[in-house]
């Protein structure tokens, strides 16, 4: 277990997968509608393809596979995933109280997502998340038209809070955004509940298991609290 960095003075959260447990029923709406156009995947493949992504490289993606998407169908999935998000999905165990712990240190969090600030709203409104990071610490690839794996959504967050890159800690779950936070020149923890991680490992993140052992990882002395 790494214990030579510092505390950071920013944690930037992703969004799906790390702050709100959205990623399964954002995928078995897109393994239902990419069945209805040609291309079937089980909920695994369709994980493994897409999770991190977005949804236009899902596009892409899914047309070289010969998937026959009309033109408008990112709109079309878009509403058929947030008519799904909608019934609603948990928050990740253990964030609440790793929330709390970084505002009980002082340490600003913020937001930053591939997915739009619609899509946030959905999933993190139930809980009061929203309203706790819009406006100020929402960073959504839609609106700075900035997506990862480019470095840029993390870059602007820094920027914003004034902080360094190497003063910044990235949380994601995804090979993707470890890959941007890399091109960040940010420490990235890459949250992995269930398997090895090996993608994020790829992508230079610190693999763990459970948002309890973040503390432990970045110098707090209420480790696993």
């Amino acid at each position: 277990m790494p214990t030579t960095f510092p505390t950071p003075k920013l944690v930037i959260f992703d969004c799906d997968g790390v702050l709100v447990d959205s990623e399964v029923a954002s995928n078995e709406v897109l393994v239902a509608n990419l069945t209805r156009y040609g291309l079937q995947l089980t909920l695994a493949e369709c994980m493994e393809l897409f999770v991190g992504g977005t949804m236009k490289g899902v596009m892409a993606k899914a047309r070289d596979m010969e998937a026959d998407l009309p033109a408008d169908w990112v709109a079309d999935v878009y509403q058929e995933i947030y008519t799904r998000l909608k019934q609603g999905v948990p928050l990740v165990d253990g964030i609440p109280g790793l929330l709390a712990m970084l505002d009980t240190r002082g340490i600003p969090v913020c937001v930053a997502s591939n997915g739009s600030e619609e899509k946030m709203r959905i999933t993190l409104g139930p809980s009061g998340l929203w309203q706790r990071f819009h406006p100020n610490a929402i960073f959504s690839a839609h609106t700075l038209g900035v997506a990862k794996p480019e470095p840029g959504l993390f870059l602007a967050a820094a920027s914003h809070f004034d902080v360094q890159a190497r003063d910044c800690l990235v949380i994601e779950d995804s090979a993707t955004g470890a890959r941007a936070a890399s091109r960040a020149g940010m420490r990235c923890l890459g949250y992995a509940p269930e398997g090895t991680g090996a993608k994020l490992l790829e992508q230079g993140a610190e693999v763990f298991g459970a948002m309890h052992q973040v503390p432990g990882l970045i110098g707090l002395s209420d480790a696993g609290a």
